[in-house]
């Protein structure tokens, strides 16, 4: 049998959400530009699960039926109470409490298409207050409840830090959360599908997809592409910094993507956002390093910025603490998580590929007094 290591190029399955075509990304065909610049997160989220934008009056219901489910358990509270929260990471936190909620879901085990649809918007919902939940908890502080007026990027600013943010803060958050919604087969969405594939339930295949994610391959780039810029420090130190860490062969994170050749569509969005956000904070060393490296490792390697690089800078703007990067990652990837998972239901078979086989060769069974 041929071997693809990675399943590099290898087509898996068919799927109407979203493609990557020309270095174009689209989500049910409508591009990313046009989605970023002008939609919702919310209208992003219907498209995904429903393929059409919504109408005015299906999006305002969509909203409303989010806003209903964003609350999670008392029980949920104190099992983060539990935790220790000076050594645990936020992922290996919302990995186990999505994993909980399953239990104190009634219709977990219903796998009918409306029961999937409602836990479908149960878990985009609970997801940002869980992860604002503990990012308060850890900082001693009571969770906030979350504000039915407000919409889903806003509502997460506002129970993350106990007030409303800005319209500037609110459009960039948003704008991260619909460039990070999907992304066709990448190895958390493909991982869900290959749970749910044996008619597993939702809660499990999105506890699957976090547990994919939270390798640093894969949803930790844009944490540590910060952790790089803290230690570079200030601008005149970056190229200097980063002919080092070339010289050594190290890698640099948030460069290139392996299925673009010319570059990753959403960068230039969080770019800019990146620009104004940092000038607004007075901070603008930040974006100004990050082109200066983006720039020359263009130049040397031939590798442009990934939407992670500017996204890093952007979070930190937003005076997010760096190592929940990777859960506000999540809590816009579940929307194509379960996007697929829904697809997957719908048409599906058991996912079960061959491996090549590289060990030895008819080996003769030894007892064990003779071995």
């Amino acid at each position: 049998m041929a071997m693809t290591k990675g399943l590099e190029g290898v087509v898996a399955t068919q799927s109407a959400i979203s493609s990557i075509i020309d270095d174009q990304l689209t989500y049910v065909g409508y591009r990313i530009d046009d989605l970023a610049e002008h939609a919702s997160f919310e209208e992003v989220v219907y498209l995904l699960w429903n393929q059409k934008l919504p109408t005015a009056l299906e999006l305002e219901n969509f909203k409303t039926e989010l806003n209903a489910e964003m609350d999670v358990p008392d029980a949920i509270i104190d099992h983060l109470h539990s935790y220790d929260l000076k050594t645990v990471h936020p992922m290996a936190a919302l990995r186990s409490v999505i994993s909980l909620l399953g239990l104190y879901d009634d219709e977990a085990d219903v796998m009918d298409d409306a029961a999937n649809k409602r836990k479908a918007v149960r878990l985009q919902a609970k997801m940002a207050t869980v992860v604002t939940a503990f990012s308060r908890i850890r900082q001693g502080k009571a969770p906030v409840k979350p504000n039915k007026n407000l919409g889903y990027a806003a509502n997460f600013l506002y129970m993350l830090n106990g007030k409303e943010a800005a319209d500037i803060e609110i459009e960039a958050m948003n704008k991260a959360l619909v460039l990070h919604a999907d992304h066709e087969l990448n190895a958390s969405t493909f991982t869900a599908r290959v749970c749910v594939a044996t008619l597993s339930d939702i809660y499990s295949g999105v506890t699957a997809a976090i547990g994919a994610l939270k390798g640093p391959l894969h949803g930790g780039a844009n944490e540590r592409v910060m952790a790089m810029l803290t230690e570079i420090g200030e601008q005149e130190n970056a190229i200097p910094y980063i002919k080092e860490k070339l010289a050594n062969k190290e890698k640099i994170m948030g460069m290139g993507h392996r299925v673009y050749r010319y570059g990753d569509p959403r960068a230039k969005h969080l770019k800019e956002m990146s620009r104004e956000l940092t000038h607004i904070t007075g901070q603008p060393k930040w974006y100004n390093m990050s082109v200066d490296i983006e720039e020359y490792i263009k130049e040397e390697k031939g590798l442009p910025a990934n939407v992670d690089f500017y996204s890093a800078s952007v979070y930190h703007s937003l005076g997010i603490e760096h190592d929940l990067f990777t859960p506000i990652f999540a809590m816009s990837r579940v929307a194509g998580w379960l996007a697929h998972i829904l697809e997957q239901y719908d048409n599906n078979r058991l996912i079960r590929p061959r491996a090549d086989y590289s060990g030895p060769q008819t080996q003769a069974y030894v007892p064990i007094e003779d071995r």
